[in-house]
C-alpha cells in the first residue's frame, strides 16, 4: 500500500477533478502490474495496473488507494474490471465519499466473491486526498497558503523590493508545490505589483495549473505576464465594468462572476465553491498579504507553508498579512506545526488548522 500512495502522488495537481489513486497488483509476491492516474484524470490507476498485469492479474491481490468506482462515466467501473480481471483479493486504503460510489465499490466487489480488507494506511491515505475529500465532502478545494517572509515577517521593503527575500533551494520547493496544486491563486493587488506568471518553471514539461486572480472590479493589467502566458487564466469578480470584461476577455481570460461578502469584497467561502463546481480539488494561494489574513481569518486555509528567510526589513516594511480585525489573543487563528525543515538558507514551516 505504501508503494500505491507513492504512486498516487504522481498524480497531484494533474489529474482533477479526479482523485489521485495508486494500484499495486501483486501475485505469489511478486508486483506483476502497477499504475497511477493518468493526467487529465483517465485512465484510471486499477486500469493502468490490470492492463500491466495482464493475465497475470487472475488469483492476484490488488491494493488500491481509494475504494474502486462503482458507477459508468466515460470509463466503465473500476470495481467491475477487477471483477473481470479474476482478482482473488482487494486492499482499499479508503473509501470514497463521492455519492456515486460510498461503499458501491466495495459491495460489487463482495458481491462477485471477492476478498475486501479495507482502511489500511487510512490515515496517510485521506492525507494524500485531501483535495479530493474537501471538494465531495465541503464543496471547494484544499487551500495552501504560502507565505514567504524575512524574520520579522515582511514580504518587501517600504520600496515594494521584494525579489527575492528567500533564497533558489525554497524557490524552487515553491514551483514544485506549484505542480503538486490544480491551481494557483493571488489577489488584484498581488497581479498589478508584482505581474508574476503564476507558471511552474524549471521542471521540465509538465501540465501547468490554472491560474487565479480574484478582482472585484477587474483593475488588474490586460496585457500582463498572465494574459500573455498559454496556461489557463481565471479571474473571479464582482460587478466589474463591461469593458474591462471583454477586454479580458478577448485575451482568452475565463471569467466568473461572484457574490459579494463583508465590505462588498469577493465572498471567498462562495469563491471557493464555484472553484470546487469547476473541478477544483487544490490550491495554491500565494497572497498578497490582504487576501491571505482574509483567508485565515474566515478559517478557509487547511495548510499554511511559511518561508522563512534569515533577514530583517523592519517595521517600515510591508507585513506579509494584512489586518485581521483581532482584538483578543483567544480569537487568534491556530494551527498545528507539521514539518518544519532546511531549504538552503531559509526555513520552511508548515502547519495545518485544528
Amino acid at each position: 500500500m505504501a508503494h500505491a500512495l507513492a504512486l498516487a502522488a504522481r498524480g497531484l495537481g494533474r489529474v482533477w477533478p479526479n482523485p489521485a489513486v495508486g494500484c499495486v497488483i501483486v501475485r505469489d509476491g511478486v508486483v506483476v502490474g502497477r499504475g497511477f492516474t493518468a493526467d487529465g484524470g483517465r485512465p484510471h490507476a486499477e486500469s493502468q495496473a490490470l492492463t500491466q498485469a495482464g493475465a497475470a492479474a487472475r488469483g492476484a491481490t490488488a491494493y488500491v488507494t481509494l475504494e474502486p468506482c462503482a458507477h459508468h462515466g466515460q470509463t466503465p467501473p473500476c470495481a467491475q474490471a477487477l471483477v473481470d480481471a479474476g482478482l482473488t483479493r482487494v486492499v482499499v486504503a479508503a473509501r470514497d465519499p463521492d455519492p456515486r460510489v460510498n461503499g458501491g465499490g466495495l459491495a460489487m466487489l463482495r458481491n462477485a466473491g471477492i476478498k475486501v480488507t479495507g482502511g489500511v494506511m487510512e490515515a496517510e491515505a485521506r492525507a494524500l486526498q485531501a483535495g479530493f475529500l474537501s471538494r465531495v465532502e465541503h464543496g471547494r478545494p484544499f487551500v495552501t497558503l504560502k507565505l514567504a517572509m524575512t524574520l520579522d515577517g515582511r514580504i518587501a521593503t517600504a520600496s515594494g523590493e521584494s525579489q527575492w527575500i528567500t533564497g533558489p533551494a525554497a524557490r524552487a520547493h515553491v514551483h514544485a508545490q506549484r505542480a503538486r496544486h490544480d491551481a494557483v491563486m493571488v489577489g488584484a493587488g498581488t497581479a498589478r505589483v508584482d505581474d508574476p506568471q503564476l507558471t511552474v518553471r524549471g521542471m521540465g514539461d509538465v501540465p501547468q495549473p490554472v491560474r487565479i486572480v480574484l478582482s472585484r472590479h477587474l483593475n488588474v493589467p490586460v496585457d500582463s505576464a498572465m494574459t500573455r502566458g498559454a496556461a489557463p487564466l481565471w479571474m473571479l469578480h464582482g460587478d466589474a465594468p463591461q469593458e474591462r470584461q471583454a477586454a479580458l476577455k478577448a485575451r482568452n481570460v475565463t471569467l466568473i462572476p461572484c457574490s459579494a461578502g463583508p465590505g462588498g469584497h469577493i465572498d471567498l467561502d462562495a469563491a471557493l465553491i464555484e472553484l470546487g463546481s469547476r473541478g477544483l480539488t487544490r490550491v495554491y494561494c500565494e497572497g498578497g498579504g490582504t487576501l491571505a489574513a482574509a483567508l485565515l481569518s474566515q478559517g478557509l486555509v487547511d495548510r499554511l507553508d511559511c518561508y522563512t528567510a534569515g533577514a530583517v526589513i523592519g517595521a517600515e516594511g510591508t507585513p506579509g498579512l494584512g489586518a485581521m480585525g483581532l482584538s483578543a489573543l483567544a480569537d487568534a487563528p491556530r494551527l498545528r506545526l507539521t514539518e518544519a525543515r532546511r531549504l538552503g538558507t531559509d526555513l520552511l514551516h508548515s502547519w495545518t488548522t485544528e
